[in-house]
């Protein structure tokens, strides 16, 4: 059984903009570079023709990618996400102890996590250390390099 891919309203409408453009145009687009490199001759030696292949075979994984995503996603429903715990869908203020600084994440799934907009995956060290957590307690995340990251929580939105 595929594994449920638990999204936002604005995260699913974001993966079906991505399906649609990916079915539509990127298609369109690679078929016409492939169309191009076959004019080009013998394909044996046509890197153009090599590369337009492997684009349109890492569209047609993509596509693929999304269409199982969208049969198994389950819409957060932003009006049950509790607010005394930290959970998927929480908006958190926490204190970094190593950096001494506070930052501010939402949690989310990790089809949506973006680090850039504060978003961060309840799959990644920090996320799951976060989970289940209350303000005042403190989280540790073993990090990729090995490091433990202490985050103080602050508030829970």
């Amino acid at each position: 059984m595929d594994k449920k891919v638990v999204v936002t309203a604005s995260g699913l409408k974001a993966l079906e903009e991505e399906l649609e453009m990916l079915k539509t145009v990127r298609r369109k687009e690679v078929s016409e570079k492939i169309r191009v490199a076959r004019g080009y001759g013998d394909l044996s030696e046509n890197s153009e023709y090599d590369e337009a292949k492997n684009e349109q075979a890492i569209v047609e994984a993509r596509i693929a990618d999304l269409e199982v995503m969208l049969k198994n996603v389950v819409i957060l429903d932003e009006n049950e996400i509790v607010k005394d715990v930290i959970s998927l869908g929480s908006l958190v203020k926490v204190y970094d102890e190593d950096f001494e600084e506070e930052l501010e994440y939402t949690i989310v799934g990790s089809t949506e996590a973006d680090i850039d907009l504060g978003k961060i995956s309840d799959e990644s060290p920090v996320g799951k250390a976060l989970i289940g957590k209350k303000v005042g307690e403190v989280a540790e995340a073993i990090l990729p390099g090995g490091d433990i990251a202490k985050f103080k929580v602050l508030s829970i939105g």
